[in-house]
């Protein structure tokens, strides 16, 4: 590696830093800065931004967004809160659970806001230390992300993978990453289950309850979503989502399935002459949108006003500017990456799972992560269903607690049981999150290498 390549890699590594630290558009916007320092500073080509991706996320959250207009998102958020308040005794489980769902339905976990102060709320409630379900519940409203199918980081590894001959699907991308992630999520939710001093034995929390005033702001409110009237117009909204996502994943098995036509053998969506699935995406997820603006009350204003709608356009501005300016980058000393990196991923190939974490960590999107470091590793010739088993380590800024997710969950805990901590990285999330994590990625990998390797071997060298 040249004294050159050095200094270029520590300056997209100080982008990243200083776009996470402002967040928000400074994660796109500042990755410009690199960007430009790159190509007219040092001369290199400019990569390709990934203007696939970045349709396909403005039609979901378009969507999206349409949906929590139309009130439908209320109707959701109901019908968890009714889950978790007739089972308070297994909030430890059952909350992260509906928060993984939300995200898995809706493609982004900034969904979950309304729901994290019931969360709370019931465990506080219930004497039950809110930190074991808060903790986890924000890791697993995150975690869903891999799961959803109209994600940007799955929607970006189906397309980037077919683009380099492994033809792999949305619903194979589901078949390993929701069981994996499940069963994370279980160990995650076992492991916080008696995390903690319990509430009566706590000094910390005795002293707050034994003030009057915070025994008030503790105990004196509920949150509930359960008083909010839901519309026949919000309820149309939600069953026209999930029939769009239901024509989606009906659409992806079509890439699945194969047909002979003409003595070969090819997809059934080749011999119907179906669009690829980027296409279908946005075309579907733009029609449900206009659905629900025409026939659901959703008003296009409060549509872009929604936390939904604004926090996926900055998902689209920092996968824009990150992925841009890791493509330069990578792209220009490709060849030299290959050199260096031969040995390891020959070896062991498993390992890409760790720079994606490390990656994650620093630009807070798993989609970004995809985008920017998916190419690199099928450069490095990396097989699909190795990158497919380790998609869920795309998930590693709960590491440094500065995403909005975790920084919201602490505000809501009336209780101050759920903590940043004074070390920064002695947190409420890092436990959870930590073990979420490594076991969904060992579990897809062991899904797509050791169990059913056959399967999702469809890899063209």
């Amino acid at each position: 590696m040249t004294f050159s390549m050095i200094i270029q890699l520590l300056i997209v590594l100080a982008a990243l830093y200083v776009g996470s630290r402002y967040g928000s558009l400074a994660l796109g916007a500042i990755s410009g800065i690199g960007l430009a320092i790159l190509v007219f500073g040092f001369g290199l080509k400019p990569g390709t931004p990934p203007t696939d991706v970045i349709y396909i996320i403005i039609a979901a959250v378009t969507c999206a967004g349409t949906l929590q207009a139309s009130g439908g998102m209320d109707w959701m958020i109901q019908i968890a809160e009714k889950m978790l308040r007739k089972h308070p005794d297994h909030i430890t489980f059952l909350a992260p659970l509906t928060t993984f769902f939300l995200t898995v339905l809706v493609g982004t976990g900034h969904v979950v806001y309304t729901l994290m102060p019931i969360i709370c709320d019931i465990a506080l409630k219930k004497n039950i230390r809110p930190e074991r379900p808060c903790g986890v519940a924000s890791i697993a409203s995150q975690v869903g992300i891999t799961c959803s199918p109209i994600a940007a980081a799955v929607v970006a590894f189906v397309t980037i993978s077919n683009a380099n001959g492994y033809m792999v699907a949305i619903p194979q991308v589901l078949m390993v990453t929701l069981p994996a992630c499940i069963i994370g999520l279980l160990f995650a939710s076992l492991a916080s289950y008696r995390r903690g001093k319990d509430l009566d034995k706590d000094p910390e929390f005795l002293k707050r309850k034994a003030d009057p005033e915070l025994y008030q702001y503790m105990y004196g409110n509920s949150a509930t979503t359960l008083d909010r009237v839901i519309t026949k117009e919000a309820k149309a909204s939600v069953f026209i989502f999930l029939a769009a996502l239901l024509v989606i994943v009906g659409f992806a098995f079509c890439q699945m399935i194969h047909v002979t036509r003409d003595g070969a053998s090819v997809t059934l969506a080749a011999a119907l002459g179906i669009p690829k699935m980027n296409i279908i995406i946005q075309i579907i997820m733009l029609t449900a949108a206009a659905c629900n603006i025409m026939f659901c009350k959703a008003k296009p204003k409060k549509a872009v006003g929604g936390a939904v709608w604004q926090s996926g356009m900055v998902a689209v501005v920092a996968i824009y500017g990150i992925a841009w300016l890791a493509d330069t980058y990578f792209g220009n000393y490709m060849d030299q990456m290959k050199v260096m990196l031969a040995d390891l991923v020959t070896n062991y190939p498993w390992s890409i799972a760790f720079v994606f974490f490390l990656v994650s960590v620093l630009i807070n999107s798993q989609g970004a992560v995809v985008v920017a470091m998916l190419p690199l590793a099928y450069e490095l010739g990396i097989a699909g269903p190795v990158l497919l088993g380790v998609l869920p380590s795309v998930y590693g800024y709960f590491f440094i607690p500065n995403y909005p997710s975790d920084i919201a969950t602490v505000n809501f805990d009336r209780s101050g049981t759920t903590v940043i901590g004074k070390y920064l990285l002695n947190h409420s999330f890092m436990m959870p999150g930590l073990i979420a994590v490594i076991i969904s990625t060992v579990i897809g990998y062991l899904i797509t290498s050791v169990i059913f390797p056959g399967y999702f071997a469809s890899f063209i060298q």
